[in-house]
């Protein structure tokens, strides 16, 4: 009978719809926004609804994730472009994306992002989660515009750092992803929504070496292949050892959208100071579920490698439809 139970139980876990998920990334500043893309991209938990480019050169950054869309065979997923807040240029190797235009991409593309990840909150309904993995600049704007969004969707987050900070080191840290935009986090802040953070506590030494990175390099699978020719020419690989990737911060909150088993969980009630500093405040703070430590690392980074080298990459999830 146990046994029936059981099976059952592991029937109904399998057949669980997958999380709708709405990608807000800064990718083309630090490399990890293209692990964590294409790990969400792979991962059978998720169904993702949207990608919407942020900070600074979003259009540029929409020129480079469509390319990156299109290597991974996920035309299908609709790319909103943020607001530009500057003009710097991408640290990403312009070659590799010179023989593809945002105009060539065969899925939607949003001009108004903003209005996008609104308007696919409400389509998700209930359940909605929105992944931003850069500065929130995109959320600030949105929640001016509908306040409403809060009611329907769920934050999960890279962002912070609350009794570590980067590179393990005991003193806290201004994280680039609060600092970026402190009025647009307080904003966050003060919305009604559930918020989940992946800090620099959990993922401040988030990285592949060794074996499992070879393994992600020597790869012929679409996702990896795509990952490993943009971090080959990413602006800052000369920084870290042939046989590791860079800190994979980013990939930390791909995993909490979808299973938090990895990670020792932990309420904290966080403000934002004027630094950008998330502080603990039990007075004054709100509730954050913040990734505090591993519970099994080793569980997660065999999961993203097993995921980035399967060859059948995102299983044809995510494929245009027909005529486009």
């Amino acid at each position: 009978m146990i046994g029936v139970l059981a099976s059952c139980l592991i029937s109904a876990a399998s057949l669980a719809a997958p999380v709708q998920v709405i990608l807000d990334t800064d990718l083309g500043d630090d490399i990890d926004d293209t692990w964590a893309l294409a790990q969400l991209v792979a991962a059978p938990e998720v169904e993702v609804k949207l990608v919407v480019t942020a900070f600074r050169n979003t259009p540029a950054k929409a020129e480079l994730v469509s390319k990156m869309l299109a290597a991974m065979e996920c035309e299908g997923i609709p790319l909103g472009i943020g607001p530009k807040t500057g003009d710097q240029p991408l640290n990403h190797d312009p070659a590799w994306r010179a023989d593809f235009d945002v105009a060539a991409y065969r899925g939607e593309v949003l001009e108004d992002g903003v209005q996008a990840l609104i308007d696919t909150v409400h389509a998700i309904g209930e359940g909605a989660v929105i992944c931003v993995i850069g500065p929130q600049t995109n959320i600030g704007a949105a929640l001016d515009r509908d306040p409403s969004i809060a009611e329907h969707a769920r934050i999960v987050s890279m962002a912070g750092s609350v009794r570590v900070g980067y590179n393990g080191s005991e003193k806290p840290s201004v994280e680039w992803n609060v600092k970026g935009d402190i009025p647009a986090i307080r904003k966050v802040f003060a919305a009604p929504w559930p918020i989940t953070f992946a800090p620099l506590d959990s993922c401040g030494t988030l990285r592949l070496e060794g074996e499992r990175y070879q393994t992600v390099a020597d790869s012929d699978a679409p996702l990896a292949k795509m990952v490993i020719e943009n971090y080959t020419g990413w602006k800052n690989r000369k920084h870290y050892g042939e046989d590791q990737s860079s800190i994979l911060f980013d990939t930390a909150a791909v995993q909490l959208c979808f299973d938090e088993s990895p990670f020792v969980m932990e309420t904290v009630k966080l403000s934002i100071d004027d630094e950008g500093m998330t502080v603990e405040d039990e007075e004054h703070g709100r509730p954050v579920a913040c990734a505090m430590d591993w519970q099994d690392r080793d569980k997660f980074e065999t999961m993203l490698v097993e995921r980035l080298t399967d060859p059948k990459g995102a299983g044809g999830r995510y494929l245009p439809a027909k005529g486009e």
